[in-house]
C-alpha cells in the first residue's frame, strides 16, 4: 500500500512573516496525522523560519527548485545540499513553470534530480502536458518522453526515494481540473512506463500525485483513484483551511 503524500507548492507568495503564520497553523491543525506525508515549499527566504515552526510536526519541508551543483560561481542559484542544511527533506523539480518560462530541459532536470538524491532529498519530479499539446493527441508521448527523461540514468534502488507529480498544465491556475478518469488515465501510464524503465516492485512502489487545480471539493474523488497517490497543491495550499481539508481527504 503505498503511503499518501500531500504537497503545498506556495510558489512566489508569502512574506517570511506570513509564512510563519500558515506553517504555524498548518503545524498545530495536523498535529494528529501519522498515515499520510505532508510537505510544504515555501519560498527561499522563509525556509529556515518554516523549518523551526513545523520542526517537531509531522509536516516536512521542500524547496521550489535547486541547481545540480553544490558550491561556487552560480550566482543566484541554490544547492540540494544547501536545501538540506536549511530543513528540507523534498525538492520540486520540473515545475510547469521552469520547464515553460525558463526554458528548463529534461536533461537539465536530470542533472538536478541526480544531484538532489546525492543530497539525501527526496525529489518531486513534475511532469505534464500544455492544452495544445492535448488536444494534438500527444499527452502520452510528451508524457513519456519527460518521464524516461527525468528518470535518466537512475537506478531501481534509488526510485525508491523518487516522487513523480502530473500536472497537466492547462489545469494549473485555470480553475480547470482534469476529470478523476483523466487523471488515472494519465497515472496509470505513468506506472506502466516507470515498469517499462525498472521492474513491477518499483512500478507498484512509486508514488505518483496529482497536480493541477486540486481543492477541497475535488480531492475526494481524486484521491479515490488506484494510481493517485496524492496532490501537489498549489493556490489552495496558501489557505490553511484549504490545504488541511485537502490533507484530511476522505477515503
Amino acid at each position: 500500500m503505498r503511503r499518501p503524500i500531500i504537497a503545498g507548492n506556495w510558489k512566489l507568495n508569502l512574506t517570511i512573516a506570513e509564512s510563519r503564520q500558515l506553517a504555524q497553523q498548518l503545524a498545530d491543525s495536523l498535529a494528529d496525522i501519522t498515515d499520510r506525508d505532508v510537505v510544504i515549499a515555501p519560498v527561499f527566504t522563509a525556509l529556515t523560519t518554516v523549518a523551526g515552526v513545523i520542526e517537531k510536526s509531522p509536516v516536512q519541508l521542500a524547496g521550489q527548485n535547486c541547481y545540480p551543483q553544490i558550491t561556487g560561481a552560480f550566482t543566484g542559484e541554490i544547492s540540494p545540499e544547501f536545501l538540506a542544511d536549511a530543513g528540507c527533506t523534498h525538492v520540486i523539480l520540473g515545475h510547469s513553470e521552469r520547464r515553460q518560462l525558463l526554458g528548463e530541459t529534461d536533461d537539465f532536470i536530470n542533472q538536478k534530480l541526480l544531484k538532489t538524491l546525492e543530497a539525501g532529498l527526496n525529489p518531486i519530479l513534475c511532469i505534464g502536458e500544455t492544452l495544445q499539446e492535448r488536444e494534438a493527441g500527444q499527452t502520452l508521448k510528451v508524457l513519456d518522453r519527460q518521464i524516461k527523461g527525468g528518470l535518466a540514468n537512475l537506478t531501481a534502488e534509488q526510485m525508491a526515494d523518487i516522487v513523480i507529480a502530473y500536472e497537466p498544465i492547462w489545469a494549473i491556475g485555470t480553475g480547470k481540473t482534469a476529470t478523476a478518469e483523466q487523471a488515472q488515465q494519465a497515472h496509470s501510464f505513468i506506472r506502466e512506463v516507470v515498469l517499462q524503465l525498472f521492474n513491477p516492485e518499483v512500478a507498484e512502489n512509486t508514488r505518483i500525485l496529482y497536480g493541477g487545480s486540486v481543492k477541497p471539493n475535488n480531492v475526494d474523488g481524486l484521491m479515490a483513484e488506484e494510481d493517485i497517490d496524492g496532490a501537489l497543491v498549489g493556490g489552495a495550499s496558501l489557505k490553511a483551511e484549504d490545504f488541511i481539508r485537502i490533507v484530511r481527504f476522505a477515503g
